[in-house]
């Protein structure tokens, strides 16, 4: 499986479709979402004109926005460059401190990371796309980096096809048809019906492992954390190289302590 921080646009999936406009719907505050959402990786710092562009705004629309940015100290400017601030880490952090099962996973990703030796990583669904809460990381394990707010598509990830296994089938393919679904490598699937048998075996047997369609070179395995109701909240996995641990070896030795791990946090998170 494969994984991000924050988003790398090239693997990133479009995000869901904006919400229709009605009496609750506050377009300024909107498109202002959408002016922070135009930096990236990719864009890191923008002229007026590039945000207008990215965002489909006119240059005023956006200069009115960025200036309203820059008042709050979300972004600064050199007068021709825009670019985000630190302050705007406050927004996703504010997720994260909402959520107080992200303290209680972090210790057994920790002994689960020392124990396997590979990477270990927690993500939640969003849309057709996995966000990254929460990573302990043993070894750089893809060409790009990975963090907490990190983004890819869950059609081609474990930990996506998981959290996937946990919506009802009708909806999960929607959310397969909905998007595209672009090849990365020679191994990608990319086929609605062959995803969908994929995600159905992953909910019957409790796992997805996902070998190397993101990337080259990438595997990984994945599972489901539950609340105490039983339904899928997020999703825990572990990755590392093809070329040191193969499909087989991921499965006999780190699916065990993996499910492990999944059934602790779950159980914490239940008050167990």
């Amino acid at each position: 499986m494969r994984d991000t921080p924050p988003p790398t646009a090239a693997l990133t999936t479009d995000h869901a479709p904006a919400p229709r406009p009605g009496d609750s719907y506050v377009q300024s505050f909107a498109r202002g979402l959408e002016v922070i959402r135009s930096f990236s990786a990719a864009a890191p710092q923008q002229t007026l004109s590039e945000v207008a562009a990215r965002t489909g705004l006119t240059r005023a629309g956006a200069r009115r926005i960025l200036l309203t940015l820059q008042t709050l100290g979300y972004v600064q400017s050199d007068g021709k460059l825009f670019r985000l601030t630190p302050r705007i880490l406050d927004l996703g952090f504010a997720y994260l401190s909402s959520m107080p099962m992200w303290n209680l996973a972090e210790s057994a990703m920790e002994q689960l990371a020392e124990q396997v030796q590979e990477s270990c990583s927690a993500a939640v669904l969003d849309g057709a796309d996995i966000v990254y809460v929460l990573r302990v990381s043993t070894h750089k394990i893809m060409s790009i980096g990975l963090g907490t707010g990190s983004r890819l598509p869950a059609y081609c990830t474990s930990m996506g096809r998981v959290l996937l296994a946990g919506l009802p089938e009708d909806e999960a393919r929607a959310l397969l048809d909905a998007h595209p679904r672009p090849t990365h490598t020679r191994h990608t699937l990319t086929d609605v019906d062959a995803l969908m048998a994929r995600v159905q075996k992953a909910r019957s047997q409790g796992w997805a492992l996902v070998d190397q369609e993101l990337e080259e070179g990438l595997i990984s395995v994945a599972v489901p954390i539950t609340d105490r109701q039983g339904r899928v909240i997020a999703a825990l996995n572990v990755s590392g190289k093809a070329n040191r641990t193969s499909a087989r070896v991921m499965q006999a030795e780190f699916l065990p302590p993996l499910l492990l791990a999944a059934r602790q946090i779950s159980a914490l998170l239940a008050g167990r």
